[in-house]
């Protein structure tokens, strides 16, 4: 009688569904309590550069930015396989690309919520964009430019957090003053928002004008809600990581740009940073391997993956990997940039960027074979403008870019002097005007359209 009783308790036990956790126990208990994120990127937190970065330690990954309007289009399957491909398992996959949050943006509730439900069984979590600054999200209506309808957001929110059975999280900019962006915060966990995302920058605040990130506004959030936050903006050395923690109290640090051009910009993480040999070669290369490696290691990944990668994204990250090397060996710049691969058929053409990562790492084992000897901590320099610290163009590191500010401090600081007329013992500044930024090399690649490639490239 009991053996006939058991079959059935065990169908009516898989039959209960889960209890769905939020805040601090979906956190802890789904997620493991993550620490070190990877941003979503448009075009560059693909599945290839996820399984990589988890090698160097992130401990969630989110997916690109995906148009809730175009995915839940059945009919647009071309757009629907490249951005989340069901066919092939591998997003997704328990085994090699969890945990993962799979971000959409949106401005229709229904299709937001039918978009997610497609994805649901394949993530931990689905995340809302309300960060994207770009024009594409202004002609959308979509990203940063939702921020002024709380409305709109509440219900975009709240739609998925009583119909979905994971969680629904959020990634949102600040705004000018503190008490608005505390309020903001409040209302998107009132809307049901289970982990929120504080990127410390304004809307107004990208490309050249991107500025420092706030962080003060970023702590004014996490102390005025009770789940967990995670800090965005700043984080260019693992350093920054820490400082970041100390200063918000957040749970955890997001990184975008700063993870894309030092993909090991978690690794070695636990290593502390008042150790005597924490500048010592062993350390350093953990930090900071050798950017060619990590480009021929980066290829690798892409060829074991049955999911196609696509041919922007691939070129994208090399460039954005390689960016040292690049600088001053302009022929493999130009010959990366002339690379050509048919859409259809990338593994099949991959030896090409394979050809330029193998010459890059020839010459800067030879640049690096010239300074044995020498420790690298002393080949370690410092950007005049900014005061950041440059590593030997050998090792991967990351981009930055000048604020305004910066360049016109700069600028007056080194002006040449001038005797001002009838006072020959006087010298008066002459105010010299900054030379208008050069586009970074990894930003408009050789014989394709720049806008293009900055939206495809920029991290949201």
């Amino acid at each position: 009688m009991a053996k006939d009783i058991l079959p059935s308790l065990a169908q009516a036990d898989a039959q209960v569904p889960k209890k769905k956790l939020g805040g601090y126990e979906f956190y802890r208990e789904v997620l493991g309590s993550p620490k070190y994120v990877v941003a979503p990127m448009v075009d560059q937190s693909e599945l290839a550069w996820r399984k990589f970065s988890r090698r160097y330690g992130a401990q969630l990954i989110y997916s690109p930015m995906i148009n809730a309007k175009m995915f839940v289009d059945s009919t647009n399957k071309t757009y629907r396989n490249a951005n989340f491909d069901l066919i092939n398992g591998e997003e997704g996959d328990p085994t090699i690309d969890r945990p993962l949050v799979v971000q959409f943006c949106a401005n229709d509730p229904e299709q937001l919520l039918a978009s997610a439900k497609v994805v649901e069984a394949h993530c931990d979590a689905v995340d809302l964009n309300l960060g994207c600054p770009q024009d594409i999200a202004k002609r959308g209506r979509y990203g940063s430019f939702l921020q002024d309808e709380w409305e709109l957001i509440y219900k975009l929110i709240n739609t998925l957090h009583v119909n979905l059975s994971i969680p629904v999280t959020a990634k949102f900019r600040v705004f000018p003053t503190i008490e608005k962006t505390v309020e903001y915060a409040k209302m998107l966990e009132r809307a049901g928002a289970q982990i929120l995302t504080c990127h410390g920058r304004l809307r107004e605040q990208r490309g050249q004008n991107t500025g420092v990130a706030d962080w003060d506004k970023i702590r004014a959030v996490k102390e005025a809600v009770s789940v967990p936050v995670f800090a965005n903006g700043n984080i260019l050395y693992q350093a920054d990581i820490d400082a970041c923690l100390k200063a918000t109290g957040c749970d955890g640090v997001m990184s975008a740009e700063g993870q894309l051009y030092n993909p090991a910009l978690f690794a070695g993480i636990g290593h502390p940073i008042d150790s005597p040999d924490y500048d010592s070669d062993e350390q350093i290369l953990i930090r900071h391997p050798r950017h060619a490696d990590l480009a021929l290691e980066y290829l690798d990944v892409v060829m074991e993956l049955k999911t196609t990668t696509s041919v922007s994204g691939i070129k994208g990250h090399l460039f954005k990997i390689m960016r040292p090397g690049l600088i001053r060996e302009t022929d493999l710049r130009e010959k990366l940039g002339r690379v050509k691969i048919d859409p259809k058929k990338v593994k099949e053409c991959l030896g090409a960027y394979r050809v330029v990562c193998e010459e890059m790492k020839e010459r800067m084992d030879r640049d690096a074979k010239a300074a044995e000897g020498v420790p690298l901590k002393d080949l370690i320099t410092v950007e005049p403008i900014t005061g950041i610290k440059v590593m030997p163009h050998w090792l991967a590191q990351p981009y930055f870019r000048p604020s305004p500010e910066q360049k016109k401090a700069y600028a007056l600081a080194n002006a040449p002097l001038e005797v001002a007329e009838g006072e020959s013992s006087v010298a008066v500044p002459v105010p010299v005007s900054p030379q208008k930024p050069k586009r970074p090399l990894d930003d408009c690649e050789p014989g394709e359209d720049a806008k293009r490639v900055r939206l495809e490239q920029v991290a949201v």
